[in-house]
């Protein structure tokens, strides 16, 4: 496969094949290793895209080869208080393992980008876990880096608290 043909396109939530595929590739992810390793559960994933479509800040970005779905990134609007206009958080980013290493990654990060950007946004965020070089090479060659404000301070961590 040539990435040139490769079609990236942001998802319609209400389109079938869209959501099929978000469905699809987002379990993917969650059963590689670096998504937990466990399959969703299969009534979340069919409520998904029409879950997603209900929130206006986010989009999903698919890519295509062939006709067959081979990449996903789901994002999220936010707002940057400092800079007082929105953001993007990059949620989940997924490649199909015979397609990696490939450039997708790169290519619908710039789509991202790109509806970023129309969007007004003033950053794009993303967590990556420490052990995925993988990703975090992809994400520099993207033009990604640790986050901080001031290098005195050191870098942001990401921390959570279940619910």
């Amino acid at each position: 496969m040539d990435v040139a043909d490769v079609v990236v396109l942001q998802a319609s939530y209400s389109n079938p094949v869209h959501a099929e595929a978000i469905g699809a590739l987002l379990n993917h992810y969650a059963l590689d290793p670096m998504g937990g390793g466990q399959a969703l559960a299969p009534d979340s994933l069919e409520q998904l895209p029409a879950e997603l479509a209900k929130r206006p800040q986010a989009f999903s970005v698919l890519a295509f080869a062939g006709g067959q779905a081979v990449g996903l990134v789901n994002c999220f609007e936010g707002f940057s208080t400092f800079a007082c206009r929105p953001l993007v958080n990059v949620h989940d980013v997924v490649v199909l393992e015979s397609f990696r290493g490939r450039g997708l990654s790169k290519r619908m990060l710039q789509k991202v980008e790109d509806i970023a950007r129309q969007r007004g946004c003033c950053k794009i965020t993303l967590e990556v876990l420490e052990g995925n070089l993988r990703a975090q090479a992809a994400y520099q060659a993207c033009g990604f880096a640790n986050a901080m404000l001031d290098p005195a301070q050191g870098r942001m961590l990401f921390w959570s608290k279940a619910l």
